[in-house]
């Protein structure tokens, strides 16, 4: 017979069924619940990817140029990818992610590095693996480059 559990579960999702007290986000990880060095919430993320992609439509519009509606949502495609490869590949972090106090790293603590920020970037643009999240708010993109999006 279903209960409340059962119906709460199919309505908050697989997890709520089998999450165990005391679980949140970044634990299976050895991240804190919250503070520096926990997983970057939602929030934080949404607004730091409309920063970045903000950013790139202004590059886009201005500096190259482009006008034609079209070949200006490619351009601010190419130029949020380039971005956020260059910067996560050396800094660790886009823009957005800096002013949002957020840093990519990798699952040991080091470095991002250019092939992982590039394949990271490349995911991220495809929209559809940002947009797929484990227990630890970790996008399918972070997971399949080894990276987790934490706060400093």
């Amino acid at each position: 017979m279903a209960d409340r559990r059962t119906t709460g579960s199919w309505l908050e999702g697989p997890a709520s069924a089998t999450r165990v007290p005391g679980d949140y986000p970044g634990r299976r990880l050895g991240l804190p619940e919250s503070g520096p060095g926990s997983v970057a919430r939602f929030g934080r993320r949404l607004v730091a990817v409309c920063v970045d992609w903000f950013l790139a439509l202004l590059v886009a519009r201005a500096v190259l140029r482009v006008e034609e509606w079209n070949a200006l949502q490619w351009a601010t495609l190419g130029v949020f990818t380039l971005f956020n490869a260059i910067l996560l590949g050396t800094l660790g972090a886009s823009v957005g992610h800096r002013l949002l106090g957020l840093k990519v790293v990798r699952l040991d603590g080091a470095e991002v590095g250019l092939a992982r920020g590039a394949a990271r970037a490349v995911l991220l643009s495809l929209a559809v693996p940002a947009l797929i999240w484990d227990r630890d708010q970790r996008g399918m993109h972070d997971r399949l480059v080894g990276t987790v999006l934490r706060r400093v």
